[in-house]
């Protein structure tokens, strides 16, 4: 009956369009229900370039590495990048450590 789609995570019916995302009084969940946008898994970097395995990246934003004392500096070129299971994130080697950047950090 209603124009709006059902929530995702309670299936109420009672949704409304705010302008931007679909929202759901009932659980407080907002959606975007653009389907190609859920259903794309493609890691990309922080220009919405597609990312693959062995690509070369630039760091655009100074790091600090968890559990260290290592900085990842702006501009650090990363080489042979290998992506993992989560399309936000990608396995690297910096300094002969293997780390894993997200992806929102990374320039083609």
């Amino acid at each position: 009956m209603s124009e709006f789609p059902t929530c995702p995570i309670c299936n109420s019916e009672n949704t409304y369009f705010d302008g931007t995302l679909y929202i759901c009084p009932d659980c407080g969940c907002e959606w975007n229900n653009d389907n190609s946008a859920d259903n794309d898994q493609t890691p990309k970097d922080s220009n919405g370039a597609e990312l693959a395995d062995g690509d070369s990246v630039t760091v655009i934003k100074d790091l600090k590495v968890k559990g260290s004392s290592m900085v990842i500096k702006r501009g650090t070129k990363v080489k042979s990048i290998r992506l993992t299971d989560n399309p936000e994130e990608v396995d690297c080697k910096i300094d002969g450590s293997s780390i894993v950047l997200k992806t929102c950090f990374l320039k083609k």
